[in-house]
């Protein structure tokens, strides 16, 4: 006798919310880049359509990629995780090689071959939570152990932080540590060596923002904005005045005008500060609920998972994203000091969408599989008894 399995069903519920989630964060994002972007091309490529056409490329290779990733079997990838591993941190290396690496607004942050540039730390927001879910899956009996359980993941986890910050990419530095630390907690560690990793980076986090001299800037302009209001407040200051010209409604899609030379970057890392100021205050409760379906939907399929990899992984995947989308949107009003972190689906820059996309097509795969397998019911003896 068969049924049909009700967690089998809730599960297809929200992988195909979490995919309409996902379509219409790509299609927010396309509209909005292509209304922020167009004057700043046409005046400096000639071409309106410069950043939207690169963004559309990159948009379809990130949609095959998300189908990829939906369907591949995750315990074929585990086979690969340490190569991977590998070549994000040669990749990583290379963008400090002379003629390969390239240095754009003071930082060494791409590789660049012909017409094609890659930002390798883009890889490794993926990648590292990869490795970070396999190998505490690995050592579940073992995570007490600091030097056979905890240490190996700390490691590679210190040299990528390393590697990105050489970089001169501090924000993502220390965004991938976070990462790391909820997947760490998620798993089960002790608090104890959370205690430890606090005590040891919040005063080499200090100690490295004191290093450079621009960080240090953009600190004392949050703290104090009217301190350097043309020089390292400018950006926020003008992002800030543009949300709030938006109003409740907004200007409209395409009539946004700080867009046009009020706001540096604003295609690219400050891109919801043109979103809000064409969508008003109804835009930024679409944006903020799509996220938050986002991060519900892959919280939802983590907490369904099977085993504690796809577990973590999911979970893991979710914060990046998520948090990443928060952190942007803070930045951009104002709410926290300035930093280089792109937001997921809207910035322009072809990395990062790529790597969203894989990672949300990694989240829908694990929500796809909750269910799958068959489930006893009725306390039925025989074996054909089993949901289907």
């Amino acid at each position: 006798m068969y049924h049909f399995d009700a967690e089998r069903i809730n599960s297809q519920k929200t992988l195909h919310l979490f995919c309409l989630t996902v379509i219409l964060l790509i299609g927010t994002g396309l509209i909005t880049l292509y209304s922020a972007s167009y004057a700043f091309a046409q005046r400096f490529f000639h071409d309106g359509n410069y950043f939207i056409n690169r963004q559309l490329v990159y948009c379809g290779l990130g949609i095959i990629l998300f189908v990829i990733c939906s369907f591949i079997n995750l315990e074929f990838i585990r086979k690969f995780i340490v190569p991977l591993v590998i070549i994000s941190a040669l990749l990583c290396i290379l963008t400090m090689v002379p003629g390969i690496g390239v240095e754009k607004y003071g930082a060494s942050r791409w590789i660049e071959v012909g017409s094609f540039s890659y930002q390798p730390s883009e890889m490794v927001k993926f990648v590292l939570p990869l490795y970070i879910a396999h190998i505490l899956d690995k050592k579940q009996g073992n995570l007490d152990n600091f030097y056979s359980g905890i240490l190996p993941p700390v490691l590679v986890t210190g040299l990528f932080f390393g590697l990105i910050h050489m970089q001169n990419n501090f924000s993502t530095a220390v965004f991938i540590i976070f990462n790391v630390l909820v997947i760490f907690y998620l798993a089960g560690v002790r608090l104890r060596y959370f205690m430890a990793a606090i005590a040891m980076i919040v005063p080499i986090s200090v100690l490295l923002v004191f290093t450079k001299e621009h960080r240090v800037r953009r600190l004392v302009s949050f703290i104090k904005p009217e301190w350097d209001p043309l020089g390292a407040g400018f950006q926020v200051s003008a992002s800030r005045d543009a949300i709030v010209s938006g109003g409740f409604l907004g200007k409209g899609i395409g009539e946004g005008t700080r867009k046009i030379a009020s706001v540096p970057e604003i295609h690219s890392d400050f891109i919801f500060s043109a979103y809000v100021e064409e969508t008003g205050f109804l835009g930024i409760i679409f944006v903020f609920a799509l996220f938050a379906a986002f991060a519900f939907l892959g919280f939802k399929a983590a907490m369904k998972c099977e085993t504690v990899f796809e577990r973590l992984l999911t979970a893991g995947l979710t914060t990046m994203i998520s948090a990443q989308a928060m952190l942007n949107m803070a930045v951009v009003s104002g709410a926290l000091p300035a930093t280089g972190i792109p937001l997921p689906f809207f910035s322009a820059g072809g990395s990062s969408l790529l790597t969203t996309l894989v990672c949300a097509g990694l989240i829908a795969n694990t929500a796809r599989r909750t269910g799958a397998k068959p489930v006893k019911v009725n306390n039925f003896e025989n074996e054909g008894d089993y949901v289907n």
